[in-house]
């Protein structure tokens, strides 16, 4: 096991003689998950890794393993119940779960809910002899979710939207998280996981086709996280402005920039920010050597390559060719650069 500043716990099999791996992946599985049978035609010589990532009450999780059936019982639910939520996101492979409710089929990128409080029985499955499933997902208590009662109960065992809009984002979040926690702190696992929290909310109501269910403040904590993934995803238009995010999410400009009064930036500055930064990686990226730095700016949102110079320079001390130059010449690194060299973002709330 190694452990890292996120409370990070790391399972590999292979630490084991290859007839003890299965059992050793079981008894894994009982501490990580709860009481389950496991079993798998690839038992002789079971390799499965496992990194879970805690975060306040909620613990992210990226796995790897061959195909397998984990059958929990009610016999096995009377033994223990952590009453918590699995959220499960297939990568590579497929999962067939059948519940007390309904059975059900996931491919890559779909989205499953289940409740340790209810029987179910879940195949994890991939193609070929040597096929595996690789997937991300989430272990939550069922009582930290800010949803009205009876909310989540619809919901176990039926596909939720996990390839466009909220699905898209929740995975890329847990993705990008577990890919690397050596950026974060001990105490950014409790603010991560409030972030986590509330997509799953915004995910849970959206299927739900109602908003309703969730309350006020997971309301704005979610939007405010779609518009800034929205804002990455158009940084490349010209018209992007506070006035075009506001229309897109149906609000008023008004209560775009209440949405952003407790941030350390505005709307306009953030979008500033950003179109810099992408110029920067642009700019020292060697790869790109050869791409005009007209054709950068555009790339970045920006209307002409003079807007991007100019505030290229107050931001950076320098012009682009110049930071270029630096960035590229066999003394320099990338890393230095980013360190050395950040953006002045100015605050302007309703600019």
């Amino acid at each position: 096991m190694q452990y890292s500043m996120l409370s990070e716990v790391s399972f590999r099999s292979e630490d084991v003689a290859p007839p003890d791996r299965f059992d050793y992946w079981r008894e894994h599985l009982l501490k990580a998950y709860a009481p389950a049978q496991v079993l798998s035609r690839h038992a002789a010589d079971f390799v499965a890794t496992q990194r879970i990532v805690e975060l306040g009450p909620v613990r992210l999780w990226t796995v790897e393993h061959p195909s397998m059936t984990l059958r929990r019982s009610s016999r096995l639910i009377r033994q223990a119940d952590p009453e918590m939520y699995h959220l499960s996101i297939p990568l590579r492979g497929a999962m067939h779960v059948v519940g007390s409710r309904r059975a059900a089929e996931y491919g890559a990128r779909d989205a499953v809910l289940l409740d340790t409080s209810h029987p179910h029985v879940m195949d994890a499955s991939a193609s070929g002899a040597q096929g595996r499933i690789k997937g991300v997902g989430l272990f939550l208590p069922r009582d930290v979710l800010p949803l009205r009662a009876n909310s989540v109960g619809e919901l176990i065992n039926r596909p939720l939207p996990g390839r466009d809009g909220l699905g898209t984002l929740l995975a890329q979040l847990l993705t990008r998280v577990l890919t690397d926690t050596s950026c974060y702190r001990l105490t950014d696992g409790p603010r991560l996981g409030k972030v986590v929290i509330d997509l799953v909310s915004a995910l849970v109501a959206h299927a739900l086709g109602s908003d309703d269910a969730l309350v006020p403040e997971t309301r704005r904590h979610t939007l405010l996280l779609r518009i800034r993934q929205y804002i990455q995803d158009h940084l490349h238009e010209p018209e992007l402005t506070p006035r075009s995010v506001a229309a897109a999410h149906h609000i008023s400009v008004s209560y775009l920039h209440r949405i952003f009064e407790g941030e350390q930036t505005s709307v306009a500055a953030l979008i500033r920010h950003q179109r810099l930064e992408s110029a920067r990686r642009h700019l020292a990226d060697p790869a790109l050597r050869s791409m005009p730095v007209h054709l950068i700016a555009a790339r970045c949102g920006f209307a002409r390559a003079a807007d991007l110079t100019r505030a290229f320079r107050v931001a950076y001390g320098l012009p682009p060719t110049e930071y270029r130059n630096q960035a590229c010449a066999p003394e320099w690194t990338h890393c230095e650069l980013s360190v050395e060299a950040q953006p002045t973002t100015t605050s302007s709330a309703h600019a």
